[in-house]
């Protein structure tokens, strides 16, 4: 498996390398340079002027193609896969809903089946479970039945049950959920605040007991509260306050610009994921839609450019793809193109914990590329050196 792109503008992790060539071997990046590299017996890719790019690494999805994690099929998690590779994702982490622990062992059963067959979407970093422990106040589209308390008898069952567990959102000021936090962290995994009413003191000592990350920030997470006429800060402003990172759904409906502005200017690219936080619909017509599973999802309306419940009173996910999230920081952010991608690539795989392999365009990493054009429409999708996507272009 030898590879080597040429005439490509290649984004690094601090600049541009104008009329670039890079070779790969193997699935991983052996070197990088402006003008050409003697590289015999390589399958050759054209760039044609365009960016090359490290892949897009997406830690919070929940579908896509119209299919969803939860669906309790092997199928979805590969359709799912392959969906999002074709708008630049070459690394994803699959997500879950608030359920029934039945049907949270069978997603995590799914996952293992799939990740050994995944032969032609974006590859898979562990799972994200995002619940059930949340505040019900801040559900959100989470469905209220399966909202409840951490419970060690429970949470340690499923984290015995597998170990491809990579992160867990929880909502901190709950009881036990500090604890919660201490057992995440010594079993090595991510935990993160989400769909909660804490306060400053409370994210605080979540942030001291492992919550590292803000789970789709300002979605579903307390603001200033007053309290008997005092006024708190709440857990937006404790991410800004603390050393945390922060993923957004830059979707542009989410967040408006001058939020995606006032995050960027507070937080940096360095400390901000872009996520797509994608249901079923991503890639899919507008209309009627599931979140969740099909056997006992929530029935959603995709308008806009979003999901939203029936009623249309909350948000019900995103059904953007990576290659908006870029397109939509450079145009109405006014980010920079090396920023906007860092935020897709170098900062998800730092906080996933593995930038020693992915995130960026670096010998000896990974040879997860993606190419596009000015307008950040994707060309070729690379995963560890294999082309699994390629734009037909229509023939005259």
């Amino acid at each position: 498996m030898r590879l080597k792109i040429i005439n490509g503008t290649i984004i690094t992790p601090y600049r541009y390398i104008r009329n670039g060539t890079l070779v790969a071997e193997d699935g991983v990046i052996l070197e990088i340079k402006e003008g050409d590299i003697d590289f015999p017996d390589a399958e050759v890719i054209d760039a044609g002027g365009k960016y090359v790019s490290p892949g897009f690494i997406d830690l919070h999805i929940h579908g896509g193609g119209g299919h969803d994690f939860m669906d309790g099929t092997v199928e979805a998690f590969l359709k799912i896969a392959e969906t999002h590779a074709q708008y630049g994702t070459t690394a994803l982490v699959p997500t879950t809903l608030t359920s029934e622990k039945e049907d949270l062992l069978i997603t995590l059963d799914n996952y293992e089946k799939a990740n050994a067959n995944n032969l032609f979407g974006a590859q898979f970093l562990g799972m994200h479970l995002e619940g059930p422990y949340f505040a019900l106040s801040q559900r959100g589209a989470q469905d209220p039945r399966y909202i409840r308390n951490p419970d060690p008898k429970e949470y340690e069952e499923v984290l015995a049950y597998s170990s491809s567990i990579t992160r867990w959102s929880a909502a901190p000021e709950l009881p036990g959920a500090i604890e919660f936090g201490k057992r995440l962290r010594q079993k090595g995994i991510l935990a993160a605040v989400a769909h909660t009413d804490a306060i400053y003191e409370e994210v605080l000592e979540a942030y001291e007991n492992g919550y590292t990350l803000a789970t789709h920030l300002y979605s579903a997470m307390s603001g200033v509260t007053r309290k008997n006429a005092f006024r708190h800060a709440g857990t937006i402003e404790s991410a800004f306050l603390l050393d945390m990172d922060v993923e957004i759904i830059a979707d542009g409906v989410h967040l408006p610009a001058p939020l995606l502005k006032l995050i960027y200017k507070i937080k940096g690219p360095d400390r901000i994921a872009l996520i797509t936080d994608a249901m079923r619909a991503a890639g899919m017509p507008e209309g009627e839609s599931t979140l969740g599973s099909l056997k006992n999802g929530l029935k959603v309306i995709v308008e806009d450019g979003v999901a939203k419940l029936p009623d249309r009173t909350s948000f019900a996910g995103s059904v953007s793809t990576a290659d908006r999230l870029v397109r939509n920081m450079v145009r109405m952010a006014d980010v920079s193109l090396l920023d906007s991608v860092r935020m897709m690539t170098a900062t998800p795989a730092r906080i996933m914990g593995v930038d020693n392999k992915k995130g960026t365009l670096v010998a000896g990493k990974d040879a997860d590329i993606v190419i596009f054009g000015e307008d950040i429409r994707v060309q070729t999708t690379i995963v560890q050196g294999r082309i699994i996507y390629e734009k037909q272009y229509q023939k005259i």
